[in-house]
Formats: C-alpha cells, sequence, structure tokens
C-alpha cells in the first residue's frame, strides 16, 4: 500500500497521512530517507557520517521524524526545505550543547593529535576561529533561504534595506508588532496565505497608526518570516526585542550583523 501511495500522493500529502495516525506511512519514510538524512547531517559536521556509530545521525532521525509531526503547507515550504532547516538547527543545537559541556573539540580533520598536546593555547584559538567560521556559513545558508521566503511578499534584501527602520525605537517598535502579527492565529492564517500585511486589522492590535505600519511594511514581514521558520541564528538576533521584557532581562544582546543585513546603524 505504501508503495502505491509514493506514486498516487506527494511526499507532502504523505506527511500529513502520516499527521492523521499512518504509522507504517511514518515508518517508511524514516526508512527511505535515510539518505537524505545523513547527507544534511553531513553538511553541517563536515564529514562523512555514518549512520550505525555517529551519534549525530541519531539526533538527525529524531529531527526528521519531529519535522514530518510538525510541517504545515500553510508556511509555504516544501516539506524538504522544512526538514532540512529542522534538521540542521537540531544538530547545531546538539553540537552547541556539546561544547558547553567539554573543554576539548575535535576537530581531527584541522589538527593532529600531538599538535594539540603540544599548542593548546593555539588549538583553543583555531578551535574558536573555526567555531566562527562554521557560525558564518550556517548563516549564510539561513539568509539564502531567508531570501527565497522574502519574495513571494515581493520583498528583496535590497528594498529591505531601503525602507527598514533607521532608529532603534522604531525598529523595536516594528519588532514588537511583527510579534503581535505572528501570535495572532486570524492574522497569522491571512498573512501565511495572502502575503500581505493585513494593516486594517493590525493596527487594532497595536499601538501605531495605519501610516506607520505601512512605512514599516516590509520589514514587519520580514520579521514575521524570521518568527515563522526554524532560522536558528536569524531569531537567536531578535531574543529580547520586541517582548515585555524588561532590557536588564536581555539574556541575549542582538548582533549587529542582523543589523548590517537591513542596512541600519545601531
Amino acid at each position: 500500500m505504501t508503495e502505491g501511495l509514493a506514486h498516487t500522493y506527494t511526499l507532502e500529502d504523505r506527511v500529513l497521512l502520516v499527521q492523521e495516525g499512518n504509522r507504517q506511512l511514518q515508518n517508511d519514510l524514516l526508512t527511505s530517507y535515510q539518505p537524505f538524512i545523513a547527507k544534511t547531517v553531513s553538511e553541517v559536521c563536515k564529514r562523512y557520517i555514518d549512520p550505525t556509530y555517529d551519534d549525530e545521525y541519531s539526533i538527525g532521525l529524531f529531527a526528521f521524524n519531529e519535522a514530518i509531526l510538525k510541517y504545515s503547507p500553510g508556511r509555504g515550504s516544501s516539506f524538504l526545505s522544512f526538514a532540512n532547516l529542522v534538521v540542521k538547527r537540531k544538530i547545531i543545537d546538539y553540537i552547541r550543547q556539546t561544547k558547553k559541556h567539554s573543554h576539548t573539540m575535535s576537530f581531527h580533520e584541522v589538527f593532529e593529535e600531538e599538535e594539540q598536546m603540544e599548542n593548546p593555547l593555539e588549538v583553543v584559538v583555531a578551535c574558536e576561529q573555526y567555531r566562527r567560521r562554521q557560525d558564518t556559513l550556517f548563516l549564510r545558508e539561513e539568509l539564502n533561504d531567508f531570501t527565497l521566503k522574502l519574495k513571494p511578499f515581493k520583498i528583496s534584501l535590497q528594498g529591505l534595506k531601503k525602507t527598514a527602520p533607521k532608529h532603534k525605537d522604531a525598529r523595536e517598535s516594528a519588532v514588537r508588532n511583527a510579534r503581535i502579527l505572528f501570535g495572532d492565529p486570524v492574522l497569522h492564517a491571512y498573512v501565511c496565505k495572502k502575503k500581505r500585511l493585513p494593516i486594517q486589522a493590525l493596527s487594532k492590535k497595536v499601538a501605531v497608526s495605519k501610516k506607520t505600519l505601512e512605512r514599516n511594511r516590509k520589514f514587519i514581514l520580514a520579521v514575521f518570516i524570521v518568527l515563522n521558520e526554524d532560522y536558528l541564528y536569524l531569531q537567536d538576533y531578535l531574543k529580547g526585542i520586541g517582548t515585555q521584557a524588561k532590557k536588564d532581562d536581555f539574556r541575549h544582546v542582538p548582533s549587529p550583523q542582523l543589523y548590517r543585513l537591513v542596512g541600519v546603524s545601531l
């Protein structure tokens, strides 16, 4: 039966059938997409992943299963694009957690063991540089996907840079409005379906005028997209902005890189 489903249903349709309780199909998807999982995990780890021995593969498998259960066609992404982001995000989280609990880093492809023993300080510095390069690569990948997600809204990065709020208070207000938009089920569904900002309806829920919403329309929609997707790095930049938390409570200081992305200064 599942072989027939593969020919008559799209992958997205089969994922929805799993969400309705088809456990056999769920098992089939997890089995048939093992190469995809291994490839995705390998792209993050920058090395060959052995499904039998590597813990990262197990993390990727669980993440793929999570993607199956959480996928929503309303987001506008294909399932594999969504799964790719979920798996990579989980692997990055795993790597970060591993680093927190260990002072050593195993970059065997970069350093020989004896070199690590002889030059511990150099290795620490080199590993930190390696981590930053990896973070930059992952961020670039998120930005590429983010650029694609902007297109249905008829927004480009260049246009976003021109229209983004220039002052800090205005940016925080726009992010706050985007959070309200994202958190309202009716408005959220409208944006996902219509790919535009419901200015009239949103103006009744926020403390700014329709004119201000229109002026910041592209920026608000861009933040909405970041909140709506599984972007590990871009969402990190928004932590603490546009919330009710006090400034002293902020754990994360937004990186200037996000503001440089949209062409504004701090």
